[in-house]
């Protein structure tokens, strides 16, 4: 009977051992813990940012620079107000553009840093007045199949 326990331990060991394993994947995929130490922190001012949420990636170039902190409704503007962190070594230059990107027709959406031209680079904490809402896929068939702006 001693056996049988002892079996029956171990094997509930390393279902634990796995489990953690997998949650601590998933939390590093999925954007938990978001933010590190060091990055910098933006802001921006959304008519629409459907399909971003706390902890979706903020990419330039395709690559992950950042992620989303927080989204604030502005009962005065009745805009979406988001912050977001960027790696530190990614100077943006004060004409950057935000744009709320989609990965595909069935994929996740992102926040896409478009940076300007500009030689001057904004500092940390400053907002990015230049910004692009979410396109809704409804609404572009729907505007498609009624034939355009009529």
């Amino acid at each position: 009977m001693a056996e049988h326990n002892y079996a029956e331990v171990l094997t509930g060991a390393g279902v634990l051992v796995i489990a953690a394993g997998f949650l601590t994947y998933m939390a590093q995929v999925g954007g938990v813990g978001v933010g590190s130490a060091g990055d910098a922190t933006y802001s921006a001012s959304f008519r629409s940012a459907e399909g971003i949420g706390i902890g979706t990636d903020v990419r330039l170039a395709g690559v992950k620079v950042g992620s989303i902190l927080n989204m604030e409704l502005d009962p005065q503007t009745f805009r979406a107000e988001t912050s977001f962190t960027v790696q530190n070594d990614v100077a943006l230059p004060e004409d950057t553009a935000v744009v709320v990107s989609s990965e595909g027709l069935l994929g996740g959406s992102f926040l896409e840093i478009l940076p300007g031209g500009s030689d001057f680079t904004l500092d940390p904490g400053s907002e990015i007045e230049d910004t692009q809402s979410s396109v809704s896929i409804v609404q572009l068939l729907l505007k498609f199949v009624s034939g355009g702006d009529e």
